[in-house]
């Protein structure tokens, strides 16, 4: 078992453009097929690139649930290290980091299903390959920051979260900080074992930074008091959304179908409310 040094925010530069990514959750299909859509070409060394040099920034979440984690944790290894993306912190993430690191957690909610890919993965490739990805995985998810401040022209214009901050946690590195970050304001369990969230974009105060998030699924993107949530639930069927930064644009793609094995969504309890 290794530890993982505490990750801080970090800063990321948007003078040539972000598109932020919801929560893609193993649906690799519908996240090339967005990149596509954002502009994104594949260069000679595999990696794709944006011809105006553009960063991709994930909201975490990338496993879990859906078919492809491995692709999406080669994808987002390679692409980090190379400079071309980042990543923010997320609880399927750090769940999985655990797991990788030898932790004992228990694989639920879809976080299974990394596991099987890998046992997999190594009686294709055996061991050997199969010791790199963990590792290259576990470093890649450990490293993710709480949170991602987005700069341009030296100015703050945005943060991207994966669950949720505070106005005053922006920049800040505390236990508290990363919890809220990962899991959002949650007020407890309720009687079916969900978590009960607050709305805590409900409650902000002021409209600047544009915060965006994921996390909760909405069938659309919602906007709230200068907050942006872009999880349209790809994995249960919805949409994979991103969002550009500076044009304040929205570029959606639609899910091919719902590859959570679940009937009861967090979509399809929105539309039993309406």
């Amino acid at each position: 078992m290794r530890h993982k040094p505490q990750t801080r925010s970090k800063v990321l530069l948007a003078d040539n453009g972000v598109d932020i990514i919801g929560d893609v959750h193993g649906c690799y299909d519908e996240f090339m097929e967005l990149l596509q859509r954002l502009g994104y070409e594949q260069t000679r060394d595999g990696t794709y690139r944006h011809p105006h040099g553009r960063k991709l920034l994930s909201l975490g979440d990338i496993t879990s649930r859906g078919p492809y984690s491995i692709k999406m944790l080669q994808f987002f290894h390679h692409h980090v290290t190379a400079g071309l993306a980042e990543m923010v912190d997320s609880n399927h993430g750090w769940k999985v980091a655990r797991w990788l690191d030898g932790r004992p957690v228990t694989l639920a909610h879809g976080d299974e299903k990394v596991e099987e890919e890998i046992r997999l993965y190594q009686q294709e490739y055996g061991p050997k390959k199969a010791s790199l990805l963990r590792e290259q995985s576990r470093r890649l998810l450990f490293s993710s920051p709480s949170h991602m401040i987005i700069k341009r022209n030296e100015q703050i214009v945005a943060v991207a979260v994966h669950a949720g901050i505070r106005d005053d946690y922006i920049g800040m590195d505390s236990p508290a900080v990363y919890t809220f970050c990962r899991y959002g304001d949650v007020a407890g369990t309720g009687p079916d074992g969900r978590p009960i969230r607050k709305e805590w974009a409900k409650e902000r105060k002021v409209t600047s930074p544009i915060i965006v998030w994921g996390h909760d699924p909405h069938p659309e993107p919602k906007r709230k008091n200068g907050t942006i949530n872009i999880d349209q639930g790809c994995v249960f069927g919805g949409m994979l959304t991103a969002y550009r930064y500076p044009e304040d644009e929205l570029v959606s793609v639609p899910a091919k179908r719902n590859y959570s094995g679940l009937t009861d969504t967090p979509l399809t309890r929105f539309k039993a409310d309406d």
